[in-house]
């Protein structure tokens, strides 16, 4: 050896984005990689980043494999450290190169550790390599693998099994399911989390069942979204409901759903319950008036294909499909994280239903960005989510039915807004009264 460790430092160019924004795909590369380097794995971690790269590290007997990629530029910088004469670095080259797709590479070997420059003593202790290599060989490889929500300013990490179990690209979206260790199995729409296994009751049960038991009897509701299928399952609870018509744009995500989530998904074989793959903003377009009793608009947040479900066109069409005595429900994102979102929307409702007939509410789920969530409450016809509550046949219900989250003092205290929150709806009244002739 004419140095103690060889040092290369990759880069590869034009490589495939999917490939290099498979956290998956990556980390076994990369372990396959040192394998047959000769290389002893000790353990290793991988971060996918939302929307785009990866980042991993593989702590070997011999040091390090670790890499960081820019999908986006078609591009990886990989960082391979050995010491020792049994492991050939450039072997991983290319076995990586060749699993990347990269069209084109640079890269440059460094000499770490030169003897002629270093001088050994004896150092009065075990050796260290020889015990770290006793303890590496009776560990068993260690994988850690995450998936990361972010943008620019918070972020959200699972830890996850590292396969992906369901992966496709819609004509929509990019649909994914991962098994998470502290949520189970989650449900990901182009890198944000829709829905996991774990907290999902929170809101499927918040976004039913508020409107089912304050309206008289509804029996005919549409369900713009809700591919995973929890809210209709929440309301086929109720026995008044006669008939269930669910709009989802992407058919991607109830085969995942059906495939993946079988108990969140388990209404879409009810006879009740009839799934239409459809834009929802056509279906309303084409819907006949007053057709509905309640319409839940379950859309992901207005990017992509839901942008067009945060328009005014879109509710004036939802207010003409309600039924004289109709409810409309909207998840109306988060008031601290898009607080922009959340205080445009509610001038949008009170616009069409009347400023006395719109009413937000909050609910806590933990994968969701700040953990707090709201939902709205519109009405047609000035129901109101409290003083309309059937308080008996609310205790009733809840008695009956197994619920994790909704309670009638949940139901009463959702609508108590915290002091910030009634800020923004303030400021969002004085913005109105300055701009009224």
């Amino acid at each position: 050896m004419e140095s103690l460790g060889r040092h290369i430092i990759v880069e590869f160019y034009n490589c495939s984005p999917e490939k290099i924004n498979d956290v998956s795909h990556i980390e076994k590369s990369m372990l396959r990689a040192a394998e047959l380097a000769g290389a002893t794995i000790i353990n290793s971690t991988f971060h996918h980043f939302s929307p785009f790269g990866v980042s991993g590290v593989i702590v070997i007997e011999e040091s390090h494999f670790a890499i960081h990629t820019w999908p986006e530029y078609q591009f990886a910088s990989i960082d391979l450290f050995t010491c020792g004469e049994l492991v050939n670095p450039w072997i991983s080259f290319d076995h990586l190169q060749d699993e990347f797709g990269a069209k084109h590479s640079s890269s440059i070997e460094l000499q770490r550790g030169q003897p002629h420059l270093l001088n050994k003593v004896t150092v009065h202790a075990p050796d260290v390599r020889d015990h770290a290599s006793k303890k590496a060989k009776s560990i068993t490889h260690q994988r850690s693998i995450w998936f990361t929500e972010r943008d620019n300013h918070v972020a959200l990490s699972l830890r996850h099994s590292g396969d992906m179990l369901y992966q496709k690209q819609s004509a929509y979206q990019k649909v994914e399911i991962i098994d998470t260790f502290a949520y189970g199995k989650a449900l990901i729409l182009d890198g944000m989390v829709m829905t996991t296994e774990r907290d999902e009751f929170v809101y499927h049960e918040m976004i039913a069942h508020i409107p089912l038991l304050v309206h008289p009897r509804a029996e005919n509701i549409l369900i713009i979204g809700g591919g995973d299928g929890g809210a209709a399952r929440e309301m086929l609870k109720h026995a008044s409901v006669k008939h269930i018509d669910l709009v989802e744009i992407d058919a991607c995500v109830i085969e995942a759903s059906k495939q993946f989530l079988p108990n969140i998904s388990q209404s879409f074989s009810h006879p009740k319950v009839q799934v239409i793959v459809d834009d929802g903003i056509e279906f309303i377009k084409n819907c006949k008036d007053e057709s509905y009793d309640l319409i839940i608009v379950d859309s992901t947040d207005p990017v992509g294909p839901a942008e067009g479900l945060f328009t005014k066109d879109f509710y004036q069409g939802v207010y003409r499909c309600l039924t004289p005595n109709g409810i409309m429900v909207t998840q109306s994102e988060s008031p601290t994280f898009n607080t922009h979102v959340f205080k445009e929307i509610q001038q949008c409702y009170k616009a069409i239903f009347g400023t006395n007939n719109v009413h937000p509410y909050l609910a806590y789920i933990p994968t969701y960005p700040s953990g707090m969530w709201s939902f709205s409450f519109c009405s047609k016809n000035s129901l109101h989510p409290i003083t309309d509550l059937n308080m008996q046949k609310a205790t009733a219900f809840t008695e009956k039915q197994d619920l994790q989250y909704y309670t009638t003092d949940i139901h009463q205290a959702a609508f108590v807004l915290p002091k910030f929150v009634q800020n923004i709806l303030s400021s969002e009244q004085r913005i109105q009264k300055v701009l009224s002739p």
